[in-house]
């Protein structure tokens, strides 16, 4: 069991490594979720083609992210919300805790509103059992840690791969039949919403994979595990978005599991079983990395709040307080799966970019990597309690997003409506929060912090 939260991972201890980074990505899209993605636009009368089209751009754009801020974690040794408080402040970062704790909440009751459903439909199973056990489990396994959740996603990677081959083999060939030769058209305003679906969709692993890249040697290269967290998480899931686009518009499938239970019952009796299962343990274990994430970013908010220290009791009753709030709103949820997926994944995207694109311009443009770490854990520091720049910054990019995002059945900007209710919100929070932040940084100095960084680097060896 790992000891460790938001502790900083001393030399000594990376045991990481960078070619492990490629499957435990490529396994966290290698589920029915991903493939619900797919249905996005279907489901809003877009084509196959243009469905397809827009989830390989959106993957594409949104992993660039995520990728990027992976090699955060051998060069500082931290998860990614501790590095944040340099943007932010060390009680500032709070803000940013809240948009980071809801998308991993809000994955998790997704996944088992999912899980729970497709179950039900296909095995009869009792929805409420499931969503306990399939939280519980993703519970479980976050608190054995970091090491464990690499080895059950290896596990799963070689498992399952086979099993995907085998089912995608089966629709070039025809082994599945089509109901439908040609179904819906273009679009922009379904086109943009696939678009955004899919790029929210890897960009949210922004705030974790910093947490799965923390226990590389801090020699490991910037451009391998860019690469290598590049490959992985943008492979699976431009793959598993096609597949779901061909079963939304050929099987006129709306729900994941469902369509993969049938295209699998197609090609050999039995086959779809063997499939829907081994797509709701990888559903699973994905739910421990979200419940593994989550406690990161409580402690780290407790941290920020009272300066409460990390332990592993503390860790363990993160994880807990997680699963039973997940729970809870679980059994509260009662919407169409795929609305619910659109839903969780936009308002995701509206919270996170402006903190993504805030925190890649502070590490690669203004401080170019270097940070005091040990003046990350007080609020005393040279990042101080509150840092003006990035709160500012922040807030500017999702205001200023407001007229242009698009809510279905909640709210329409004035600025979407003009745009005939394309939604281009998320793309104004994310350039306009790293416009505000490079401008506030131009008076900075990092000569300023040499001295606190020299220091912490002492007390570190």
């Amino acid at each position: 069991m790992e000891t460790k939260s938001i502790d900083y991972v001393a030399a000594h201890e990376r045991h990481g490594r960078v070619i492990d980074q490629v499957p435990f990505w490529f396994v966290g899209n290698f589920h029915f979720f991903t493939v619900a993605i797919g249905f996005v636009g279907p489901s809003m009368g877009l084509s196959f083609g243009y469905t397809a089209l827009a989830g390989i751009l959106g993957i594409l754009f949104g992993t660039i992210f995520a990728a990027f801020h992976a090699s955060q974690g051998p060069q500082l040794g931290l998860p990614q919300m501790i590095q944040s408080r340099a943007q932010f402040g060390f009680r500032g970062v709070i803000l940013v805790l809240i948009g980071t704790l809801f998308t991993f909440i809000g994955f998790n009751v997704a996944d088992s509103v999912l899980i729970a459903h497709g179950l039900k439909s296909i095995l009869s199973w009792n929805e409420k059992w499931v969503s306990i056990v399939a939280l519980g489990s993703g519970g479980l396994l976050a608190v054995y840690g970091h090491d464990w959740l690499h080895r059950v996603f290896r596990w799963c990677f070689v498992a399952c791969l086979p099993l995907y081959v085998i089912l995608s083999l089966a629709i070039v060939t025809h082994r599945v039949p089509a109901l439908h030769l040609t179904v819906g058209g273009f679009t922009w305003v379904a086109f943009i919403a696939q678009f955004a679906a899919s790029a929210s969709y890897n960009l949210t692993y922004a705030p974790s994979v910093s947490d799965y890249s923390r226990y590389l040697p801090r020699s490991t290269r910037p451009s391998a595990i860019i690469a290598s967290v590049f490959l992985g998480a943008a492979s699976s899931a431009i793959w598993l978005i096609i597949l779901g686009a061909w079963l939304a518009t050929r099987l006129g499938a709306t729900d994941g599991l469902l369509a993969l239970f049938t295209a699998g019952n197609a090609i050999y009796p039995g086959f779809g079983v063997v499939l829907a299962l081994s797509a709701v343990t990888v559903l699973v274990a994905t739910m421990g990395l979200n419940a593994y994430c989550g406690m990161l970013t409580v402690v780290t908010g407790l941290n920020s709040l009272s300066e409460a220290p990390p332990s592993l009791r503390l860790r363990v009753v993160a994880i807990a307080m997680l699963t039973a709030v997940g729970i809870a709103i679980t059994f509260s949820v009662t919407e169409n799966s795929i609305a619910l997926v659109f839903a969780v994944l936009t308002m995701m995207l509206y919270l996170l970019v402006p903190w993504s694109s805030i925190n890649l311009v502070d590490y690669f443009f203004v401080r170019h990597g270097r940070y005091a770490i040990t003046d990350l854990f007080t609020p005393h520091g040279i990042y101080g309690a509150w840092a003006p720049r990035g709160l500012i910054a922040y807030a500017g990019g999702f205001l200023l997003s407001l007229p242009f995002i698009v809510m279905p059945d909640f709210y329409t900007g004035p600025a979407a409506r003009a745009l005939g209710g394309v939604d281009i919100g998320w793309l104004v929070g994310l350039f306009v929060a790293a416009l505000l932040y490079f401008l506030l940084s131009r008076s900075f100095d990092p000569q300023s912090e040499a001295a606190a960084i020299l220091n912490s680097e002492r007390m570190l060896d």
